[in-house]
């Protein structure tokens, strides 16, 4: 295939960081937005010299196409990644690839049935700090992760909430701090430690009565191998704080990444902060944050940081379409990251342990 065409579904402020992440990329090219809010699209269509489509109905029937990034509400997702990949499309489908496991299922069995590549976005997966601390657990350097916390304490507006109507409301966004902002520290999580086994969990608004959905959530999460974490995920924190992950292994050694400093960006509104390794133990290798900092800033002069690291998904997508492979993040890494968040939600409307798996 001598150049991928991608659809963007959404032209939104997401949807415009795709677009400006596949301008960068040899052999893919932006072919056509669709949005029903026409004026967006039109501005994002020209900008990359792309047709308008009303719908990713027309956008299939108009064909054209090799590939669909998935840029719209969180409820539309499924719906979507569905109809272009029994299209025979490949899919990019945005955090969280659905609200449900149920609706993953349906999406990786669409995918599955024509053969297409699914990807699922978690482009923190390819920071550099994050990217260090995976190799440190597969290594063996923390001996077996015992141990993980995840604090996502940041801050959402009225501002935020009023950019567009489907924010902050459970018909539109289908949750709140969980779906929206701690996502993308959940999928990491999940990638670290690997299956979950047992969840606890509990929900509340504090300070955002304008919204009705959550504003925080606190959870104690048991994995298959034993590990257990525990989950502290807040958009009340006035400035926003820090998002950060940190893992300790049975050898007493331990790794961590602060993926934001603040609250996590908003796509055409605010850049992403400096991730950086926050925390490491490992013995011999206690000095090397300080080298890896420079190192990272060093890397990133220059680059469009919004939109970088979803270039290096997106450019695994291309490769993967290209190669007839799988991509380095499938339909079944975004389904598990999926079920531990639907999971959160049901134990803390149950007041009761919710078993996945063999727990």
């Amino acid at each position: 295939m001598a150049e991928v065409r991608f659809g963007i579904v959404g032209p939104g402020k997401v949807g415009s960081l795709h677009a400006n992440a596949l301008a960068r990329i040899p052999g893919a090219r932006v072919a056509a937005i669709a949005g029903r809010g026409t004026e967006r699209a039109q501005a994002l269509a020209a900008l990359h010299g792309a047709r308008v489509d009303e719908s990713i109905e027309q956008m299939i029937e108009r064909g054209g196409v090799d590939a669909v990034a998935i840029c719209t509400p969180h409820p539309l997702h499924r719906d979507g990644a569905i109809a272009a990949a029994e299209a025979g499309l490949h899919v990019l489908v945005e955090k969280p690839m659905a609200l449900t496991p149920a609706d993953c299922d349906a999406m990786i069995a669409a995918a599955g049935a024509s053969r297409v590549v699914l990807s699922v976005v978690s482009q923190r997966r390819w920071y550099g700090p994050v990217r260090r601390m995976k190799d440190a657990i597969d290594e063996g350097r923390i001996g077996e992760p015992g141990l993980a916390t995840v604090e996502v304490l940041g801050w959402r507006g009225r501002d935020y909430y009023d950019m567009d109507q489907w924010r902050g409301t459970q018909a539109g966004e289908g949750g709140g701090v969980i779906v929206n902002q701690a996502v993308h520290q959940l999928d990491l999580l999940r990638w670290f430690l690997g299956p979950v086994a047992a969840v606890d969990g509990w929900t509340a608004n504090l300070n955002h009565p304008e919204i009705d959905v959550e504003d925080t959530a606190v959870g104690i999460v048991r994995f298959e191998s034993g590990a257990v974490a525990t989950l502290t995920l807040s958009n009340s924190q006035q400035p926003g704080l820090y998002a950060r992950v940190h893992v300790h292994g049975r050898n007493g050694a331990s790794v961590g990444v602060e993926t934001d400093a603040g609250s996590s960006f908003v796509a055409g509104v605010s850049a992403p902060s400096e991730p950086r390794n926050d925390l490491w133990t490992i013995p011999g290798e206690e000095a090397a944050p300080d080298r890896w900092l420079a190192e990272d800033r060093a890397a990133l002069a220059g680059v469009d940081i919004e939109s970088h690291h979803h270039e290096l998904q997106l450019r695994d997508v291309v490769d993967a379409i290209r190669d007839g492979r799988a991509p380095a993040v499938g339909g079944d890494d975004g389904r598990a990251t999926v079920e531990l968040m639907d999971a959160i939600y049901r134990a803390a409307a149950s007041g009761r342990r919710v078993r996945l798996g063999s727990g």
